[in-house]
C-alpha cells in the first residue's frame, strides 16, 4: 500500500495528460472522472496524490489491503469512484474540497480493521481517502505525550511508545491492527479502561480539515467541537489527520493470565460469577474480559481416543498493572472460583501485555505489533452492545445452546466499572 507499481503511475501520468488535453478543447465534454482530477490537481499545493480509479490495475489490491472481513470483497459490495492515497495534507484539502463540488461523499480509512466496513464503502457514489501514509508517531517523554498520525495502527503507538520508555502506555484497544483515527473518534476501549478511562479521555489536541477545506487544532476549532470528534465519530465532522494523545504510567512489571474452561469445568458457573465481580469486585489496575466460543474436546478411554465432541469453552483473559504475588491475592479473595495459580500467570513489560492480550502465544515478538498483516482474514458478522445487568444463568444456558448449533460463534464481552463508573453525571453538550 505504501508505494504505487509503475503501471499505476503510468496510468495516473495518461489521466493527467488527459484532462488537461481536453480542457484545452472546449467542444470535448470532460467525464466526471476527467473533472474530479482536475480540480484536484488545481487544488493541490503539492504534487498530484497517489489516486486509482476501477480500470487501474492496483484498484482492487490497495481496496482490499487492509479488508480482515471478506463479506467485503465481493463483487456485490460498492466500489469508490477513486481511492486516494495521500502523502501531504495539502492533497486531502483539495480532495475534500473537490468531492464536495462534484457531490461525491468521502469514507475514510485509516487502519482497514472495520467490522462493517463502514471507512471503505457506501451506497452513493463515493471516494475513499486511504490515511495508510500518515502514520508519523513522535513521542515526547518528558511532556508524557504523543503526536499520532490517523494512518498508525494502535501496535505501532504501543510500539514506539516502549521504544523510548518502559513505564509509559496508552489505555486504547486490544487489537492492534486498528488504526487511531477511527478507534479513537469512537471513544477506544481496552484492558485499561477501568484504570484510566477510554481513549479519547486522553486526547490533548487534533488536526482535522472540515467541509471547507480548513485545516483545524483544538484552538481553531473550539471546545465543541473538539468534544464531539471524541467519541462522535470523526467523519461526521471532516477527516481527522492526528491526535496529540496523554501518555499514562503503567508498572515496569505487569501480569498476564489466560485460563480457558469448558463447560465440563463449570465455565457457566464461572461465568455467571464473573459478571459480579469483573466491573465491580476488584481493583481499578486489573481487567479480567471474557471470550466465549465453541471448541472441539477429545474423548479418551484409557488413554486411547475414542472421538470428540463439541463444547462451550470460556477463556478469561487478566491483565494487572502489577507483580503477579499480588494479583494471586486479589484473586484469591475476589474470585477463588477460577482457580489460578502462579503457573497462570506471567509477569511481562506492558508492551509485552499487548501482544500477549491480542492472542498471541507465548514468546511472540512485540516486532508483531508493527505487522499490519498478521491476522487472519475471514468472513464473519459482528454485533456490539452493552449489557447493563448480570446474564442469568438460564440465559447463559441459552446462548450456549444456541452457540452450538452454529459453526463457529464467538462471544466477547469487555469489562467497565473503575474510573468509568466514577464519572457521576453526562453534561449534554450541543454543537451550536
Amino acid at each position: 500500500m505504501e508505494s504505487t507499481s509503475s503501471s499505476s503511475f503510468v496510468i495516473l501520468s495518461a489521466f493527467i495528460i488527459s484532462f488537461f488535453l481536453l480542457a484545452s478543447s472546449p467542444s470535448k465534454a470532460l467525464t466526471q472522472e476527467d473533472n474530479f482530477l482536475q480540480c484536484v490537481a488545481s487544488h493541490s499545493n503539492q504534487s498530484m496524490p497517489q489516486l486509482y480509479v476501477p480500470k487501474s490495475p492496483s484498484f482492487l489490491s490497495v481496496l482490499q489491503s487492509s479488508i480482515y472481513n471478506l463479506r467485503f470483497t465481493s463483487p456485490a459490495t460498492p466500489k469508490p469512484l477513486f481511492i486516494i492515497t495521500p502523502n501531504h495534507e495539502s492533497q486531502i484539502r483539495a480532495v475534500v474540497v473537490c468531492s464536495k463540488k462534484h457531490g461525491l461523499k468521502i469514507t475514510v480509512r485509516s487502519g482497514g480493521h472495520d467490522f462493517e466496513g463502514l471507512s471503505y464503502r457506501a451506497n452513493v457514489p463515493f471516494v475513499l481517502i486511504d490515511l495508510v501514509n500518515f502514520r508519523t508517531i513522535d513521542v515526547n517523554i518528558k511532556d508524557n505525550s504523543a503526536w499520532v498520525q490517523a494512518g498508525a495502527t494502535l501496535g505501532e503507538v504501543y510500539y514506539r511508545i516502549a521504544e523510548k520508555s518502559p513505564v509509559h502506555g496508552f489505555p486504547a484497544g486490544a487489537c492492534h491492527t486498528v488504526g487511531v483515527g477511527g478507534h479513537i473518534s469512537g471513544g477506544g476501549f481496552g484492558l485499561m479502561v477501568r484504570k484510566y478511562g477510554m481513549a479519547a479521555d486522553h486526547v490533548l489536541d487534533a488536526r482535522i480539515i472540515n467541509a471547507k477545506g480548513e485545516i483545524l487544532d483544538r484552538k481553531t476549532m473550539g471546545e465543541d467541537l473538539f468534544w464531539a470528534i471524541r467519541g462522535g465519530g470523526v467523519t461526521s465532522f471532516g477527516v481527522l489527520l492526528a491526535w496529540k494523545i496523554r501518555l499514562v504510567p503503567v508498572p515496569p512489571t505487569v501480569t498476564v493470565s489466560t485460563m480457558a474452561k469448558t463447560l465440563e469445568q463449570g465455565a457457566t458457573e464461572l461465568v455467571h460469577k464473573w459478571q459480579s465481580v469483573a466491573s465491580y469486585g476488584v481493583p481499578d489496575k486489573l481487567s479480567i474480559a471474557l471470550h466465549v466460543g465453541v471448541v472441539d474436546t477429545v474423548n479418551n478411554n484409557n488413554g486411547t481416543r475414542i472421538g470428540s465432541r463439541r463444547t462451550i469453552q470460556a477463556t478469561f483473559t487478566t491483565l494487572f498493572l502489577g507483580p503477579a504475588a499480588q494479583l494471586l491475592q486479589v484473586m484469591e479473595k475476589k474470585f477463588p472460583e477460577l482457580g489460578m495459580k502462579q503457573e497462570d500467570c506471567k509477569e511481562m513489560r506492558w508492551v509485552e501485555s499487548t501482544v500477549r492480550t491480542a492472542g498471541f502465544p507465548d514468546g511472540t515478538l512485540v516486532d508483531i505489533l508493527l505487522n499490519r498483516s498478521s491476522l487472519p482474514k475471514t468472513t464473519f458478522k459482528a454485533k456490539s452492545d452493552f449489557v447493563t445487568r448480570s446474564i442469568p444463568k438460564a440465559g447463559l444456558e441459552g446462548i450456549w445452546k444456541r452457540f452450538l448449533k452454529e459453526e463457529r460463534p464467538e462471544l466477547v464481552i469487555g469489562v467497565w466499572g473503575g474510573r468509568v463508573n466514577r464519572i457521576s453525571n453526562i453534561r449534554l453538550h450541543f454543537l451550536t
